[in-house]
C-alpha cells in the first residue's frame, strides 16, 4: 500500500500536499536498542500504527507507514539512519512528499526532562540532542515542531551515554502505552486544530507535590 501511495503522489498536488504530515519517531535500527530509552520515538510511532491496524515497510531511509484520518495522512518515520544521521531520512522524505516544514513534527527523547514530561514546540534548538541537531542542519531550519518525551537523568557523571542506551525501568514501562495515547491526541490536535492547542494539550505540569518541594527548596536557599 505504501508504495501506491507514493507512486500515486509522484507529482505532488499542493492541495494533497496541504493535509499530509510527517511524523518521525526517532532512535536506533537494531534488536539491542528496540527497549532503549533513545528509542522512545519508535515506541511512540509502533504504537500509534498498531492502533490504526496499520504496518510499517522499509524505504528508503527508514521503516513507512500512512495513517489517514478524517481527510488527513500521517505519515510515519522510523529511520534506519542511527540517531546522530536522522536527518537524511526526514529531508529525503520531507522532499519527496513535498509537505512544508511546519507539517513536520519530531518525537524524541529528553534527558534534562524528569521521566513522562513533555514538552512540545513549534521550533527552536537541538539543545544538545544529535539527531535533532542533524535534522536542522540538513533542513536548514529550526521551524519544524519537536516533540520532546522526559526520560530522566538518573545516571553519573560520564555515564549519559550508558544511561540513554539502557531499558526503561519496569515500573516505566507500564506508564509508556498511556503516554503514547497522549502523545498520539496530542500530533492529532497540531494537525487539526494547530501547535498552540496542541502545547496546551500535551505540554505537561508540574505536579503539586513537586511544586511544593521546588519553594521548599528555593526558600531554604533564600
Amino acid at each position: 500500500m505504501l508504495r501506491w501511495l507514493l507512486q500515486r503522489r509522484s507529482k505532488p498536488d499542493p492541495a494533497v500536499s496541504e493535509k499530509c504530515y510527517l511524523v518521525v519517531g526517532l532512535g536506533n535500527i537494531g534488536a539491542e536498542y528496540a527497549a532503549t530509552r533513545h528509542n522512545i520515538g519508535f515506541m511512540i510511532l509502533d504504537a500509534w500504527a498498531q492502533a490504526s491496524n496499520v504496518v510499517f515497510e522499509p524505504g528508503r531511509y527508514g521503516d513507512m507507514t500512512v495513517v489517514r484520518d478524517k481527510g488527513r495522512e500521517f505519515h510515519l518515520l522510523k529511520p534506519s539512519t542511527y540517531m546522530n544521521l536522522s536527518g537524511n531520512a526526514v529531508r529525503y522524505w520531507q522532499q519527496k512528499l513535498d509537505i512544508e516544514l511546519d507539517h513536520i513534527l519530531v518525537i524524541c527523547d529528553d534527558i534534562n526532562l524528569p521521566f513522562g514530561t513533555l514538552r512540545l514546540r513549534a521550533s527552536g534548538s537541538d539543545g544538545g540532542h544529535n539527531g535533532l541537531k542533524n535534522i536542522t542542519e540538513l533542513l536548514e531550519s529550526q521551524n519544524w515542531a519537536r516533540l520532546r518525551i522526559g526520560v530522566g537523568h538518573d545516571f553519573a557523571l560520564g555515564q549519559q551515554i550508558d544511561f540513554v542506551l539502557s531499558a526503561f525501568s519496569e515500573e516505566q514501562q507500564k506508564e509508556i502505552p498511556e503516554l503514547a495515547k497522549k502523545i498520539i491526541a496530542g500530533a492529532r490536535t497540531w494537525a487539526f486544530v494547530g501547535i498552540g492547542q496542541a502545547m496546551n494539550q500535551v505540554n505537561s505540569r508540574p505536579k503539586p507535590e513537586e511544586k511544593e518541594a521546588k519553594s521548599a527548596t528555593e526558600g531554604a536557599e533564600s
